[in-house]
């Protein structure tokens, strides 16, 4: 009897995560939601954490033993799609705001590969990290989440070298995406928000089902040779010049 593969989203109630659980349920996995938030979302188990405790919240550590016992001893993919964006100048940001945006943003999706590695190795299983394009192509006062996303490649890449041929360790780099984090940053700015997609290629920004698929393919086996990849999922904007002409 073949178990039926396993998948644990981070930020499952955000939209992208939202929208990856319920590719990944399509696709035939069992799917473990987490969130700090509460509310529905579409997987088989859900677990109220915060990821950033992972970092040094004794307690968070040791609930994802709850996370162990939705899996049944299995883990084929790992999402970590969590995230946090402080956006403020230079000079407003303080401490706090960099502990947890690297704690949420690159810590956790560490701490996790370290506490479920077991379980990958054992079904040769995958890792999707969800960057950004600001890890390469950023704006004014977005400093710590830029700075967090460049580091989840890096981590990446490390992720994918040392754990390979067991595990692969790729990532998704989307560029706007129509998702309430997105349009709370344009609220009373429609046209702001309409811009911002005329100024992408594709003459849009991406639905959160787009950036999903891309996640689901390099979780299965038609990406069974990448590792170490970086996936642009940008409608073109990470190609375009943008002279004032």
């Amino acid at each position: 009897m073949i178990q039926q593969r396993q998948a644990l989203v981070t930020g499952a109630l955000g939209d992208i995560g939202a929208a990856t659980c319920s590719r990944l349920r399509k696709a035939g996995f069992h799917v473990i939601g987490v969130d700090r938030g509460t509310g529905t979302a579409d997987v088989d188990n859900f677990l109220q954490l915060d990821i950033a405790g992972l970092h040094s919240d004794n307690d968070a550590r040791s609930r994802c033993d709850d996370i162990l016992e939705f899996t049944g001893g299995r883990l084929d993919l790992l999402v970590n799609n969590a995230a946090i964006q402080i956006v403020k100048p230079v000079e407003a940001l303080t401490p706090e705001d960099w502990t947890v945006t690297l704690e949420t943003n690159v810590l956790a999706a560490f701490w996790l590969v370290q506490r479920f590695l077991r379980l990958l190795r054992s079904a040769r299983g995958a890792v999707v990290n969800v960057s950004s394009i600001h890890a390469f192509e950023t704006k004014p006062h977005f400093v710590a989440y830029a700075t967090s996303k460049g580091a989840l490649l890096t981590l990446t890449r490390a992720l994918a070298v040392e754990l390979a041929p067991c595990v692969r360790v790729n990532a998704v780099i989307p560029s706007a995406t129509d998702t309430g984090m997105l349009r709370a940053g344009f609220e009373g700015n429609p046209e702001g928000l309409a811009e911002l997609g005329r100024y992408h290629p594709m003459g849009r920004i991406a639905r959160p089902e787009e950036i999903a698929a891309v996640i689901a393919f390099l979780g299965s086996e038609a990406a069974s040779f990448m590792t170490g990849s970086a996936i642009s999922v940008d409608g073109g904007i990470g190609a375009r010049l943008h002279d004032p002409i």
